[in-house]
């Protein structure tokens, strides 16, 4: 919860709450714009459609906004390019400086940015503080490494000599996902600017709110007005960020096919792109291990963030002889998982991002049951007793037994099952070349 004391030190988007209910799961509202540029929260200058962001807990809509248009895109990248001019001026101590009084107040807020992103995103509290932790953990970091950049200096013949010198590319743009957004905005921000580059961030449209906090605190910190902007959007929106002319480099975390749009866009202006994108991570566990915890590192692979993670271990290959022990101990223990409203202290699993998320992430489930594989546990919508969470996107984390029928099904939905919650347990075989090439493994029945 808020304390009172200290809300005349918040950022406008949490000063505007209630002051009783305001952080609370079925209390959260956002009236004030939630594109930001040049030092404060504005309206875009022009639109291209519009999005709605849901509280995942209780299915409200919690904000309405517009999508930014090219106008709107244009006038975010000139002025981070206003700002670049002061920032790249400044030398690396002084930037670091302002990265550590950026961390140092996100420190210090960490409970408020924490409550925020839980109540947009749908993660537990507890794992969203340490999303937060990670974060300005990231800016301290990067502000130690900006004042020892530097380039080389090489001795040349007949006492002439070469030299390098490290400099910032300028405006780059950061295209933020939906499962970790504070988190994400950090860490792409701040390497950028402790090497003295500008950025423009757009958000997922699911989740819009907390980079706003982001680029207030680095105001508050001493950053030029303009060097970290905020432009919300789909798409389109994204499209004209890596199409603008004056934009040096684009970094993006997402899906694949995404990613790959990405790519080609920034390509025509031969800009420089970073992609981390979805992946399907195997755990393979022998007979030799410790089964404990063996179990509980495929527990984290699988359920952290409600399952929706990039690099989830979603395939776990069991060697056939502790096959039945892990399976039972992964199920007696999946069972256990509590899940409800993520502001509580004990919750362990929140709802998932939306309804049609949650819609495809069942249909996964139907799939595999359809093609051989046994659920052990879980894979149906879950109603929490609380009525607030009533119309929220909860399910029971899953747990699914494979089947040979299953092996041809997996390779073809590969892309989709990235954020699935759900386990497979098999025992465990080489990979053959066809599904190496995939990052697959093969599954031969129990």
């Amino acid at each position: 919860m808020l304390p009172r004391a200290g809300r005349a030190a918040l950022p406008p988007l949490l000063r505007s709450l209630r002051p009783a209910a305001a952080m609370s799961t079925g209390s959260f509202l956002v009236s004030q714009p939630l594109n930001y540029r040049g030092g404060a929260r504005l309206q875009p200058a022009d639109a291209s459609g519009s999005e709605t962001a849901f509280e995942p807990a209780t299915g409200r809509v919690i904000a309405t906004f517009t999508c930014s248009g090219e106008k709107e895109v244009h006038l975010a990248v000139q002025d981070a390019k206003a700002a670049f001019k002061i920032w790249s001026q400044k030398s690396g101590l002084e930037r670091g400086r302002i990265l550590l009084e950026a961390a140092r107040i996100i420190r210090e807020r960490k409970e408020e940015i924490a409550t925020l992103e839980t109540i947009n995103n749908g993660k537990s509290i507890l794992e969203a503080r340490l999303d937060i932790d990670t974060s300005w953990q990231c800016l301290e970091y990067y502000a130690g490494l900006a004042g020892s950049l530097a380039g080389e200096h090489i001795q040349l013949p007949g006492g002439s000599f070469g030299y390098t010198r490290r400099e910032p590319l300028g405006v780059c743009v950061g295209i933020g996902a939906w499962n970790y957004p504070f988190q994400i905005a950090s860490w792409k921000s701040a390497p950028a600017l402790a090497c003295g580059n500008a950025m423009v961030f757009k958000p997922s449209p699911f989740t819009p709110l907390s980079a706003l906090l982001l680029a207030e605190i680095y105001t508050e910190a001493g950053a030029p007005p303009g060097l970290f902007n905020v432009v919300q959007g789909g798409a389109a929106t994204g499209q004209l960020l890596c199409e603008h002319r004056d934009v040096a480099k684009v970094s993006f975390t997402g899906s694949v096919p995404t990613g790959t749009k990405i790519m080609e866009m920034s390509a025509k202006g031969i800009k420089p792109v970073t992609l981390e994108l979805g992946g399907k991570s195997p755990l393979i566990i022998f007979e030799d291990c410790h089964l404990e915890n063996a179990v509980k590192g495929a527990l984290m692979a699988n359920f952290l963030t409600q399952g929706e993670v990039c690099c989830n271990g979603t395939r776990v290959f069991v060697q056939k002889k502790i096959l039945d022990k892990f399976t039972k101990q992964v199920v007696e223990q999946t069972q256990r998982i509590k899940i409800g409203d993520p502001l509580l202290e004990d919750t362990r699993m929140g709802p998932l991002i939306n309804r049609p998320h949650l819609e495809r992430v069942l249909g996964f489930v139907k799939v595999a049951k359809e093609q051989g594989a046994k659920v052990l546990c879980g894979g149906d919508p879950y109603v929490p007793e609380d009525p607030k969470l009533k119309n929220g996107f909860f399910m029971r984390p899953c747990v699914l037994g494979t089947s040979s029928a299953l092996t041809a099904w997996w390779p073809s939905c590969r892309p989709a099952c990235a954020t699935s919650t759900t386990t497979t347990s098999a025992p465990w075989s080489c990979p053959s070349a066809a599904t190496r090439s995939l990052g697959l493994a093969e599954r031969t029945a129990g």
